[in-house]
């Protein structure tokens, strides 16, 4: 199958209750050579050690890393939004870090870094929302429609928590719905 968009230059992945099962499944099968970046924005607890940065990396030798306040960005590289920060993009190169209020009881809040991603990538971009408890991310993936991004959700019937999932599927039209164990296929042929 030939992906119409062949120019993908970012997909940033938002996730809450449940997916992160779904993300180390979809770690096991990534290409190891990208030709773009990932970002992982999940819900965590404010205090959280980077133990999920070495639990990703032990399954992919793509570099895995949490990101810091002004991290370029590197096309195969996989990047964590860290906990307790909103993750921003300055531009296709830098992202930023920031601790305004919470946005849906979230710090990081997938739909700050959607709409930010949207706003940077546009086109180039796709935007992937999976298991969770609440609508963070559904008013996030509705910008990058608007801005001519891709959309894809986790199908609702296969997510933990299919809420997140449930919520997108009723407000945006999406691209893909996706099943955890064909999300990095679908990655991989972009």
């Amino acid at each position: 199958m030939q992906t119409e968009n062949t120019n993908t230059e970012l997909v940033v992945i938002g996730g809450s209750a449940g997916s992160l099962q779904v993300i180390l499944e979809m770690i096991k099968k990534l290409d190891e050579k990208l030709n773009f970046s990932i970002v992982l924005v999940l819900h965590r607890k404010a205090h959280s050690t980077n133990i999920l940065q070495t639990l990703l990396q032990q399954f992919i030798s793509t570099e895995v890393v949490e990101i810091d306040d002004k991290s370029e960005i590197e096309k195969n590289k996989i990047y964590i939004a860290p906990a307790d920060y909103h993750l921003l993009f300055e531009d296709k190169k830098t992202m930023s870090l920031d601790s305004s209020e919470k946005m849906n009881y979230s710090r990081p809040s997938i739909d700050v870094t959607f709409k930010s991603a949207a706003e940077v990538f546009g086109k180039t971009l796709v935007g992937i929302l999976l298991s969770g408890a609440n609508a963070d991310g559904v008013e996030g993936l509705a910008y990058i429609k608007k801005n001519k991004g891709k959309v894809w959700v986790q199908d609702p019937e296969t997510a933990e928590v299919n809420y997140m999932p449930k919520q997108a599927v009723k407000e945006v039209k999406y691209d893909l719905l996706i099943k955890p164990n064909n999300l990095a296929d679908f990655i991989n042929q972009l």
